[in-house]
C-alpha cells in the first residue's frame, strides 16, 4: 500500500471515531455528572448514600451553586438544601431510607440567567421490594372466560405486500387481524425471503395513540431468521396521517386517555380487549405457515414491556419474555405512600376509588408477572421518571420463572441500540 492511499485510509478511519465518539449527553454545551459513592446505586436499608456532584459547560467544571431536594422515587421532596460546586464539584449526602426503595436527589443549577437540572436515582435494599396489587382470587377464571369468548370468533386477516419496507433478504407485510368479535388491529409481519421455519416474534407498542413506529429498525430480527409482528392496539391503520392521528388523540381528552377508560369494571375496562388481542396475534403467529412450530417469542419496552410479560403470563404456548422498563405495573403502589406504576393515576383525580382499584389489580403486571414460566429477561434503569425503578424492581421480584436482567442505572426511559440488538441475540440462544 503506498503512502497516498495508507494517508486516506488513516483519515477515513478517525473520521469514523470522530463521528461515533460523541460524549454524554449527545453534543450537549453542559455536561451533569452524578457519582454515588457505591459502584451499583445500591445501599442496605439503614445505610447512607453520598453522590459526588459535577457539573461542566464546554467541560470547563462550573462554580456554582446548586440547589437541590431529596424525595423518595416519584414522591415529593422531603428535603432540600444548597451546595457551593468548588472547581465544579461538591459531595451531598442524601441520606439514608427505613424501608426498600429509591431515593431522588434533584438537582438545579442556575447559569448566566439559564437554568439547567438533572437528578440521580439510588436504591436501598430493592430486591425486598413487595407489590402492593393483590391477587384477585378469580383472576385466572376471569381471564380464561375472556379469551373464550373472544376465541368464538375464528382469526380472521388481510395483508399487503409493503414494497417500502422488504430488502434482498426480508419482505413486510401489512395485516389487519380480527382479534374478537368487535376489535381488530394493525401490525407490521417482517419474514425472511428464504424459505423455511422461524420463530415467531410479537412485538406489542409502547403506550399512545399513534403509528407503528418505523418497521424497519427492527428489520435485524427478520434478517437473523425470525417472524416479527409489530402490532398497535387501537385498530388504527399505521398509514394514517399524523393529523388524523392527533384528532383521534384529541377525542380521548389526551394521548394515553384511552388508559383510564372504564375503569370502574374489569369487564368494561378498555385494556381488556388489548391483552385478549395480544394473545390472539400469538394465535395468528401459530397459524402461520412458517412458523418452527416450538418457539414464539414476545419482545417490547414501556407499555410494550408490560404487554410483553403480560402475555406471557396468559399463555403458555410463549417460550421467552423480553421485557424493558414496563408500564402498568403495581399501579396502586401510590396507596403504599410510594411510586406507582405508570400511567401515575395519583395525578388524576378519583382514579384511587375502590372500584378502579379492583379493576387495577385484574390489569397490573405484577398479576401476570406471578404466574410467567417461561424464561424472562428484563432492562430497567434508575433515572426513570416514566416507569420508575421502585415498580420495575417489583416485577423482577415476583418473577420465579428463569430469569436475567441488564440494570443500566444511568438510563432514563430509553435503550440504546446495542441494548436492542443484544436483546434479540438473547432470544436467539433461548431457540429450542
Amino acid at each position: 500500500m503506498n503512502r497516498i492511499r495508507l494517508y486516506f485510509l488513516l483519515l477515513m478511519i478517525c473520521s469514523s471515531v470522530m463521528i461515533n465518539a460523541e460524549n454524554y449527553p449527545y453534543r450537549s454545551d453542559y455536561l451533569w455528572q452524578t457519582m454515588p459513592d457505591h459502584a451499583n446505586w445500591l445501599y442496605q436499608v439503614g445505610e447512607k448514600a453520598k453522590i459526588e456532584v459535577t457539573f461542566c459547560i464546554y467541560g470547563i467544571p462550573q462554580n456554582v451553586e446548586v440547589n437541590y431536594e431529596i424525595g423518595p422515587d416519584m414522591m415529593p421532596a422531603t428535603s432540600k438544601g444548597k451546595v457551593w460546586l468548588k472547581n465544579g464539584r461538591a459531595i451531598i449526602d442524601m441520606g439514608t431510607m427505613k424501608k426498600p426503595g429509591f431515593l431522588d436527589l434533584r438537582l438545579t443549577a442556575q447559569v448566566n440567567n439559564q437554568s439547567y437540572q438533572h437528578h440521580v436515582k439510588v436504591g436501598f435494599s430493592p430486591e425486598k421490594l413487595k407489590p402492593y396489587t393483590a391477587d384477585p382470587k378469580d383472576f385466572d377464571t376471569f381471564w380464561k372466560a375472556c379469551l373464550d369468548e373472544a376465541r368464538q370468533t375464528p382469526v380472521s386477516y388481510t395483508c399487503k405486500k409493503v414494497d417500502a419496507y422488504c430488502t434482498d433478504e426480508t419482505e413486510t407485510y401489512l395485516l389487519k387481524i380480527k382479534t374478537d368479535r368487535r376489535h381488530s388491529i394493525y401490525a407490521y409481519l417482517s419474514k425472511p425471503k428464504a424459505e423455511g421455519k422461524y420463530p415467531v416474534v410479537l412485538c406489542p407498542p409502547g403506550a399512545g395513540i399513534k403509528t407503528i413506529k418505523e418497521p424497519m429498525r427492527n428489520i435485524f430480527y427478520a434478517k437473523n431468521g425470525f417472524i416479527r409482528l409489530e402490532m398497535e392496539i387501537h385498530g388504527l391503520n399505521p398509514e394514517m396521517t399524523d393529523e388524523q392521528f392527533k384528532e383521534i388523540t384529541t377525542a380521548f381528552d389526551y394521548e394515553n386517555g384511552y388508559l383510564t377508560n372504564g375503569l370502574d369494571d374489569k369487564d368494561n375496562y378498555y385494556m381488556k380487549h388489548v391483552y385478549v388481542a395480544c394473545v390472539r396475534a400469538i394465535d395468528f403467529l401459530c397459524a402461520h405457515p412458517d412458523w418452527d412450530g416450538q418457539n414464539v417469542f414476545v419482545q417490547g419496552g414501556s407499555q410494550g414491556g408490560a404487554l410483553s410479560l403480560i402475555t406471557a403470563g396468559l399463555d403458555s404456548r410463549v417460550t421467552a419474555c423480553v421485557a424493558n422498563h414496563p408500564a402498568l405495573s403495581d399501579m396502586a403502589g401510590y396507596l403504599d405512600n410510594r411510586a406507582g406504576g405508570y400511567p401515575h393515576f395519583n395525578r388524576l383525580k378519583n382514579m384511587f376509588t375502590p372500584e378502579k382499584v379492583k379493576t387495577m389489580a385484574y390489569y397490573d403486571v405484577v398479576n401476570f408477572a406471578r404466574r410467567i414460566t417461561c424464561p424472562v429477561y428484563l432492562t430497567w434503569g434508575y433515572n426513570d421518571n416514566v416507569c420508575p425503578p421502585t415498580t420495575s424492581y417489583i416485577v423482577w421480584n415476583i418473577i420465579t420463572a428463569p430469569k436475567e436482567s441488564l440494570i443500566t442505572p444511568i438510563n432514563e426511559h430509553w435503550t440504546t441500540n446495542k441494548t436492542n440488538y443484544g436483546q434479540m441475540t438473547w432470544l436467539k440462544k433461548q431457540k429450542r
